[in-house]
């Protein structure tokens, strides 16, 4: 009888565990499902040219109603049956400017929020400066991403094909910190690396060798998820609380600066300044720019 029991527990526990993987918790709900977004706006050093430059980046992380089918925001949610997913977006956007020029760039990516953990069905970026703009976009597909590119930069060009393989993107490790951060993969494994990275670096977009851990922290409050690629100078350090919701509290790039035969390494570091709930989509009127002052941003470009 005892072994019974027992071994009911076992079977309870193992159904709630799969559950919990397969559903979003009670908290999560409480937290994403409420009708507003998480925003927070970071101090950001930004590695470019040879240099650094102050700056401004803002994460953004809300849950919207997603085509599996189209990979764009829906519409009608109701109307679209079992084609609509529930995904985590984030938007991160970085602000900067080099000399004369500002650079204005901004990555999206749209992860779904149940049934286990499953990787981003679209991830977009765009960098705008002076001397042009450019776009890159990967959709999920049946055997890996379709990739599609467009560049001002004859060397990068238009780009179209396919990315075969069940590959982790970069891209996705915010939503899945946010979702479950004992998901993340540990040791080593082929990532496809940051599309704001491969667009200041002019580097293709395609999976690279890179090992992940977490790393020790001494204070028990915060988390530490390391990436360090391979066949490329980059690592990305991103910290975290240790307990839900998993708010970003800061990150490390550590790359290549510069051009030439000696490019320096320098680190591109975003600290996290404040944080608000917000239902920013309407609040558009010139008196909510009082949330831009709560968030402490300045820029404009």
């Amino acid at each position: 009888m005892r072994l019974i029991c027992c071994f009911t527990l076992l079977v309870s526990l193992s159904n709630c565990q799969a559950q919990a993987l397969n559903a979003p918790g009670k908290l999560f709900k409480a937290y994403w499902f409420n009708g507003q977004a998480e925003i927070t706006s970071f101090s950001l050093i930004q590695a470019r040219y040879g240099n650094s430059y102050p700056g401004e980046a803002v994460l953004i992380f809300v849950t919207e109603d997603f085509s599996r089918s189209q990979q764009v925001k829906l519409d009608h949610p109701r109307a679209a049956g079992t084609d609509a997913v529930n995904v985590l977006k984030c938007n991160l956007t970085k602000k900067f400017t080099t000399g004369i020029y500002p650079y204005s760039m901004m990555l999206s990516s749209f992860v779904p929020t149940s049934g286990g953990m499953q990787h981003p069905l679209k991830v977009t970026a765009s960098c705008q400066e002076w001397c042009g703009q450019s776009f890159t976009q990967l959709n999920q597909i049946d055997h890996g991403y379709q990739l599609r590119a467009f560049s001002y930069f004859e060397q990068e060009g238009d780009v179209l094909k396919d990315l075969d393989g069940n590959y982790w993107l970069e891209d996705e490790i915010w939503q899945q910190i946010r979702i479950n951060p004992d998901a993340l993969p540990t040791g080593k494994i082929e990532m496809i690396p940051g599309l704001l990275f491969t667009r200041l670096r002019h580097q293709p977009v395609q999976p690279v060798r890179a090992e992940c851990r977490f790393v020790q922290e001494e204070s028990n409050k915060i988390r530490t998820y390391h990436i360090r690629y391979q066949d490329m100078t980059r690592e990305l350090i991103i910290y975290f609380e240790a307990e839900f919701p998993y708010r970003i509290l800061s990150w490390k790039e550590i790359t290549e600066n510069g051009f030439g035969p000696a490019p320096s390494i320098t680190t591109t570091e975003a600290v996290r300044k404040e944080t608000i709930r917000l239902d920013y989509w309407n609040h558009h009127e010139p008196v909510d720019s009082t949330y831009r002052q709560a968030l402490g941003l300045k820029s404009v470009n």
